[in-house]
């Protein structure tokens, strides 16, 4: 049997979305693991130690004990700890359900988080833009973005998640996004289903350790 490094340690910062994802993949998994923190706003993630760490100079990074490995994007990280550590499942199901899954999830890592992150908010600014329209910007994109996976929710009305009895990685990106929505003044009224299965996710240990309010860098 292949023995795989284990993670070792977390590079993120409270508010980032990214880096949540990772957190809540983790405390699921029953994972601990070290904390490092760079304040995207100061800019630490540009340091030049941590540009040799992840060239993109985003977060999250996972470090892992090997003293070699750093695994960067949130979304491949999740994957590498499905596959080293499949319990609890976070992709459960058939190859349908797997694929229904992660287009859930990339329907937000992808094309709603991207669109209304900080370096393209600061860029919009940058270009002019006053602070009204950046943040219209950024309400546009969460608001269209969810109401398309309220619809795609809407297939497994009935269960508690979003497809089944546990949260997946579907779920793992959706509260996260909610709680950018709010930040952003969006109007969740038009999204029942998101809003419930949010609600029974941070009933869960898990996510509520997860969360930027509960973590060391908490501003």
């Amino acid at each position: 049997m292949t023995r795989y490094p284990s993670p070792r340690r977390l590079h993120g910062y409270f508010r980032s979305t990214a880096a949540w994802r990772v957190r809540i993949a983790l405390e699921l998994k029953g994972l601990a693991v070290e904390h490092a923190f760079r304040h995207l706003r100061r800019g630490e993630q540009r340091a030049p130690e941590y540009l040799r760490l992840n060239p993109q100079g985003l977060v999250p990074a996972l470090e892992l004990d090997d003293g070699a490995t750093v695994l960067t994007q949130s979304l491949a990280i999740i994957e590498w700890l499905e596959e080293v550590y499949p319990t609890p499942p976070l992709l459960p199901g058939d190859a349908v359900q797997r694929a229904r899954i992660r287009a859930f999830a990339l329907a937000i890592a992808c094309d709603i988080h991207p669109l209304q992150n900080l370096g393209v908010l600061e860029r919009l600014r940058q270009l002019g833009l006053p602070e009204e329209a950046v943040t219209g910007w950024a309400r546009d994109v969460i608001a269209r973005g969810l109401a398309a996976c309220e619809c795609l929710a809407a297939e497994a009305k009935g269960q508690p998640f979003l497809f089944g009895e546990a949260p997946t990685m579907a779920e793992i990106c959706l509260v996260p996004q909610l709680a950018n929505a709010r930040r952003f003044g969006v109007d969740l009224t038009p999204l029942p289903r998101l809003l419930a299965v949010e609600a029974a996710c941070l009933a869960l240990p898990a996510f509520a350790a997860a969360a930027p309010e509960r973590q060391p860098d908490a501003e």
